[in-house]
């Protein structure tokens, strides 16, 4: 299994970064933030994947399906027509996108471009020949969902959360956690928790077993010593 770290900035964009968006094996696509798309141009016209997979719906983890869309409109009148990836959202996703499209172009917009489809949490689902599973994590009161991504080794993906066993539980044994660490503190977050500080970031690696812990989300602005930190282009072999 290989993971490309297309971008892992936290919700402001480090300096000359791109949000989230993680690359499983050249086919799945974990998030897909704003800088992401621009990232998954170079060197082609348009990305080929077989599917897109999102956590949550804060715009730093799912923006870049809009220019996605128009681009894919653009290019369908063409001879570079790109093709039509699945895209996994949360439970009642197609309504949420349905709201995102009234607002910024057309109702159906996304179903124009994507495959939708609805995961269900606990519940594997086959993405780019993976089995994924969804686990409901605490970010702040927004239903947000950390992935495990099973093929030969298996990965696991934080998205975003605060602290929790069911985080923990979701890296149990995993051959790669890669967790979120964006607080300096736990202290500095809301009383709905959301985030991690790196301490939590290590206790959570901890409990779960995994075997190596890659730390993304975290602002530039924040130390990371001592730690795996993932960088835009970083690639890792599973």
């Amino acid at each position: 299994m290989k993971l490309t770290v297309v971008g892992c900035s936290p919700a402001w964009p480090n300096p000359g970064g791109a949000h989230s968006g993680y690359l499983v094996d050249e086919r799945l696509l974990l998030d897909c933030g704003p800088g992401v798309l621009a990232r998954l141009r170079e060197g082609r016209i348009w990305p080929d994947l077989d599917a897109i997979a999102l956590t949550h719906f804060h715009l730093d983890h799912w923006g870049d399906l809009v220019p996605w869309v128009w681009g894919a409109s653009y290019l369908e009148k063409r001879e570079e027509a790109p093709g039509r990836p699945r895209l996994f959202v949360p439970p009642r996703g197609r309504e949420t996108l349905r709201d995102f499209g009234e607002l910024l172009g057309f109702p159906d917009m996304f179903e124009r471009t994507f495959d939708l489809a609805e995961y269900e949490p606990g519940r594997p689902f086959e993405a780019g020949g993976l089995a994924v599973t969804a686990t409901r994590v605490p970010h702040y009161s927004l239903e947000a969902y950390a992935f495990r991504v099973e093929g030969d080794r298996t990965l696991s993906y934080s998205g975003d959360s605060g602290p929790s066993e069911a985080l923990a539980e979701a890296a149990r044994d995993a051959d790669l956690f890669v967790c979120e660490a964006t607080l300096a503190r736990g202290g500095l977050d809301g009383e709905l928790r959301g985030h991690l500080a790196l301490d939590e970031a290590l206790a959570a690696f901890a409990r779960s077993g995994a075997r190596r812990l890659l730390v993304t989300h975290r602002p530039a602005e924040l130390p990371a010593d001592g730690v795996d930190l993932a960088r835009d282009g970083l690639v890792v072999t599973v």
